[in-house]
């Protein structure tokens, strides 16, 4: 158990399994009461996320970096760690180019020489 999301989890768990209360479940699972009545107060980010899905399906060899220059000029001014975990959250990374192109089929054998030169 890492993160406070998956201890209130399991805090509820004990709470709903065992019928103990919810004092006696932190105790025994160690986890601290004043983070299993917190609740986060993050903004919604769906129209950022949105509009950095959109940028980046449009120039599809543009990073985080270049896709934050991008969106300030739209006036979503933001803190740059902020953008990179939501493009993290997305899945989003920079498409790679394409390699070397090589020859298809198979070789043909070299002749063999019929006479001299």
């Amino acid at each position: 158990m890492v993160t406070p999301d998956v201890k209130r989890d399991a805090v509820a768990h004990v709470c709903a399994q065992y019928g103990v209360s919810q004092r006696r479940a932190c105790e025994v699972l160690s986890v601290d009461r004043s983070s299993m009545r917190y609740r986060s107060v993050r903004p919604d980010d769906a129209s950022i996320q949105e509009a950095m899905k959109k940028l980046a399906s449009e120039r599809r060899r543009f990073g985080y970096r270049r896709i934050h220059v991008m969106l300030d000029r739209q006036g979503s001014v933001m803190n740059l760690k902020k953008l990179r975990r939501l493009y993290r959250e997305e899945k989003l990374t920079v498409r790679k180019r394409g390699g070397r192109k090589r020859a298809l089929g198979t070789r043909c054998p070299q002749g063999l020489p019929s006479r001299a030169n």
